[in-house]
């Protein structure tokens, strides 16, 4: 069988208990059946304080999470801990579409400005418009930047390369013309160490449309 949602017959096989775990399972991201399968013959196997301790730690993520009232992230402080460092530069603010995407970047230990997490894409078929994400705030960040010793200077839109993301990086480039800052786009090409022989055409277009003075 296909490694996607089961059939009502095979889940009938198991036990209720277990057959409930693996349909659970399945609501995470990339698990079909097999893997979940896996997954459950595998807690199963655990000793009883090793699966309480992965209960308790889900627990704790939606008891103890939240989201930052400044830049949007997940944190289990209030603002977090990137939006009050001393030591980050505050006239600069990346758009990310997810908290992801923002550790993504911090793992690059490259970039030491601020974040503005906007929670998803522009996307009408979705009905997700700009009153859905935190387009606003961030509009309304920049605005009260300006009341401050350190107003903010640069945007760095981080939304991916997807229709959606593009798209949404437009409509905020567009917008952010009011302010008088400078709006960038995180560039994309060939990744290092890649063959140019197994790059997608569009990839190596955008390349080349970015190239630079070597």
């Amino acid at each position: 069988m296909a490694d996607g949602l089961p059939h009502k017959e095979s889940m009938q096989e198991y036990p209720k208990p277990l057959a409930k775990l693996i349909t659970e399972l399945q609501k995470l991201p990339t698990i079909g059946q097999k893997t979940a399968q896996r997954l459950a013959f595998f807690m199963l196997k655990l000793p009883d304080t090793e699966t309480a301790q992965i209960a308790d730690a889900i627990a704790q993520v939606k008891q103890q999470l939240s989201y930052c009232d400044v830049c949007g992230t997940i944190t289990d402080t209030n603002p977090c801990y990137i939006c009050t460092s001393p030591r980050r530069n505050q006239r600069i603010i990346c758009v990310v579409e997810e908290s992801d995407d923002l550790w993504a970047i911090e793992r690059t230990n490259g970039y030491t400005g601020l974040y503005h997490v906007l929670g998803g894409v522009l996307s009408p078929l979705d009905g997700t418009g700009p009153d859905e994400l935190g387009i606003n705030r961030l509009f309304q960040r920049i605005k009260d930047s300006t009341i401050n010793d350190e107003p903010v200077q640069e945007v760095i839109l981080a939304t991916n390369w997807t229709t959606e993301g593009q798209a949404t990086a437009l409509y905020l480039t567009q917008h952010l013309e009011t302010f008088e800052i400078n709006v960038t786009r995180i560039a994309y090409g060939i990744p290092v160490g890649g063959d140019l022989e197994y790059i997608d055409e569009v990839t190596l277009a955008k390349a080349l449309e970015g190239r630079r003075k070597a």
